[in-house]
């Protein structure tokens, strides 16, 4: 008896399927070369500026001169590198525990309202970012609605301040940049499979540790993405400093931005801002080596 010949499974189209890819790569060609070259073209202006000079009339000279490099020594600008790193920082461990429990609120328990309430959390941030930094400042003053409610209950008194102090400017940066945060959170919740905390339920997980053991470890990704997300552009930043620090709370962003206008030392200027975005690198650096890690283990 002639068997009868089953119709396999579809051949793949591969010729459709890379002529597809082709095209891809073509159309990222363009765009990739323009950012690509402008950004190395910068960088390579800048660090060829750190070691000018400025001519008597402050305009900035390149050359050979390693006095705005060994600058970099001088504790008052060593201090300034040490505030910023340590209020990015802060950054975002307040953005973390605060964006957690938004995210794993829209993520889990959001229903068909996730994307509404996603759109809630990011549509007010299209708004430009020093308008919004104005605003927050007039929350944040000493006749502001923030103040006036806690000298209303009497958590604070006539002289307690938030504007000009450190802490006024780290509630300027996490304002900016939570959103940051929240968004990749939320994509590594909505990822997770639930099924893995209803795992950890079953094996008599209470909910403090199946959110430990279980759904933190799963979202870590996520959360390593906001952090870089975060404190990136917070390392930088000098409008919340400006709006909402003093004298005392100047970052290395504001240090840059009055080299180059106010300080007329474009060279001193370059070097401050290779300075910090050496900085930035190794903290890239780590976050990239920590998602390679994480990527071998979940392959094995």
């Amino acid at each position: 008896m002639a068997l009868s010949k089953r119709p396999g499974p579809p051949r793949p189209r591969n010729g459709a399927s890379a002529s597809g890819s082709r095209l891809w790569t073509w159309l990222m060609i363009p765009g990739t070369l323009w950012m690509t070259g402008f950004l190395i073209a910068s960088l390579v202006l800048v660090a060829a500026l750190a070691f000018g000079t400025t001519d008597p009339l402050g305009n900035p000279q390149f050359g050979l001169n390693f006095d705005n490099i060994a600058a970099m020594a001088d504790p008052a600008y060593r201090a300034v590198l040490l505030r910023s790193l340590g209020y990015a920082l802060l950054t975002c461990v307040i953005c973390l525990v605060v964006a957690y429990p938004v995210a794993y609120a829209i993520a889990l328990h959001g229903g068909r309202f996730k994307n509404l309430l996603i759109a809630a959390i990011v549509v007010p941030f299209f708004a430009n970012y020093l308008v919004r930094m104005y605003g927050w400042s007039v929350v944040l003053s000493d006749d502001g609605p923030l103040l006036r409610a806690l000298r209303a209950t009497g958590l604070a008194d006539g002289d307690t301040k938030i504007l000009q102090t450190g802490p006024g400017v780290v509630a300027g940066l996490v304002y900016g940049f939570i959103v940051f945060m929240i968004i990749p959170l939320y994509a590594a919740l909505e990822r997770m499979d639930v099924s893995l905390i209803e795992a950890g339920r079953d094996l008599y997980g209470g909910p403090l540790r199946t959110f430990f053991y279980v759904t933190l470890p799963a979202t870590r990704q996520g959360a390593a993405a906001g952090c870089v997300l975060v404190f990136l552009p917070a390392m930088g930043d000098f409008v919340s400093a400006q709006l909402m620090g003093g004298p005392d709370q100047i970052m290395i962003g504001n240090l840059i931005q009055d080299k180059f206008f106010q300080g007329q030392n474009w060279p001193l200027g370059s070097a401050l801002t290779m300075l910090m975005m050496a900085v930035l690198f190794l903290g890239m650096l780590g976050y990239l080596r920590r998602t390679r890690k994480d990527e071998a283990e979940a392959a094995r």
